[in-house]
C-alpha cells in the first residue's frame, strides 16, 4: 500500500488514528480507520457508575455496552490507548450542565472514574457502503446528524432521559437492505428504530440536529433513524449528576475492536 493511500483516514489502523488525536487533531471519526469498531464514551464517578450499568441494560438498543473499566482505569479490554487523550474531544458535565469541551480530558479525569464503551452506528457504515446504500454525511465529510426524541428511556435509579438518534437519508428503494444490514449488528444498535415521518419521534426540524451536522434529504430518499450512544449523555443532562464525561458527538473511541466480531448470522 502507497504512503498516500496509508494517510487517509480509512486505512489508519486504531494506534495511529488515536496518536493523531493525541496531538490535537479534532474532527468527527465516521469513515476512519475502516474495519475497526468505534464506540461512545460516558464516564461516570464510581457511586454512578451502577446506575449507568442498569440504565444501559434497561436501554440496550440505543446503549449497548461494548466494555467497562475499573474504577480509574485508563485503558479498555478493547481500547488499548488513554481514554483521557486518545478520543478527538470530550464533553464535561457538571450538575448535568456542558462546562467545557476539550480535546485533552486528563485536567478532568479523577481516579474514582468508571468509563463504559458504547456501541457506536459507525460500526456498520462499512456495510451500508458495501451493499450500496449511500451515507450522506461521509460523502459530505460532516459529522452524522443525531436528535433528541420524545421516546423515554426506562429509568434506572437515579438515571432517566430520552432517546437520541441518528440519521441518514436512504434512497426508498434501499430501505429494506438498510434494515437487513443493520439488523446484523445489534452490538452497535442494530436495525433502525423508525423509518420516515421524524415527527413521529417528536422532530420537528431534520435541518436543526441537536448534535452533529444537518445533511440533505434529496428527492426519492427517506430519512432513517437508529438509536444513537449519545443517549446516556441525554440522561445526564435530564438527571443532573454532579460529574461526567462524554465524547463529543461524532468523535469517538475507535477501538481495537474488528467490526466482524460484532457481525452476527
Amino acid at each position: 500500500m502507497s504512503s498516500a493511500a496509508m494517510s487517509e483516514p480509512a486505512a489508519m489502523s486504531p494506534d495511529r488514528a488515536r496518536a493523531i488525536f493525541r496531538a490535537g487533531r479534532r474532527t468527527p471519526t465516521a469513515g476512519w480507520c475502516a474495519g475497526y469498531t468505534q464506540a461512545n464514551l460516558i464516564a461516570v464517578p464510581r457511586d454512578l457508575a451502577y446506575d449507568v450499568l442498569l440504565f444501559a441494560q434497561r436501554n440496550a438498543q440505543p446503549c449497548p455496552v461494548l466494555d467497562v473499566t475499573e474504577p480509574g482505569e485508563l485503558s479498555a479490554g478493547i481500547f488499548a490507548g488513554d481514554l483521557r487523550t486518545d478520543l478527538p474531544g470530550y464533553r464535561i458535565y457538571r450538575d448535568g450542565d456542558l462546562v467545557e469541551e476539550v480535546s485533552d480530558a486528563s485536567p478532568y479525569w479523577r481516579d474514582d472514574l468508571v468509563a463504559f464503551l458504547i456501541g457506536c452506528s459507525f460500526t456498520f457504515e462499512d456495510a451500508l457502503l458495501e451493499a450500496g446504500v449511500p451515507v450522506r454525511h461521509i460523502e459530505a465529510g460532516s459529522n452524522v446528524p443525531m436528535y433528541r426524541t420524545s421516546r423515554q428511556c426506562r429509568p434506572a435509579g437515579s438515571l432517566s432521559g430520552p432517546m437520541v438518534v441518528s440519521m441518514r437519508p436512504v434512497p426508498a428503494e434501499s430501505v429494506a437492505t438498510a434494515v437487513r444490514v443493520t439488523s446484523r449488528y445489534p452490538a452497535v444498535h442494530g436495525a433502525p428504530v423508525h423509518v420516515g415521518d421524524p415527527r413521529a419521534l417528536g422532530i420537528a426540524d431534520l435541518d436543526a440536529p441537536d448534535f452533529g451536522d444537518p445533511v440533505e434529504v434529496r428527492p426519492g430518499e427517506v430519512p432513517v433513524f437508529w438509536a444513537c450512544g449519545v443517549t446516556p449523555q441525554a440522561a445526564v443532562m435530564q438527571s443532573r449528576p454532579a460529574f461526567a464525561i462524554g465524547h463529543a458527538p461524532g468523535m469517538m473511541a475507535i477501538t481495537d475492536a474488528r467490526d466482524s466480531s460484532f457481525l452476527v448470522p
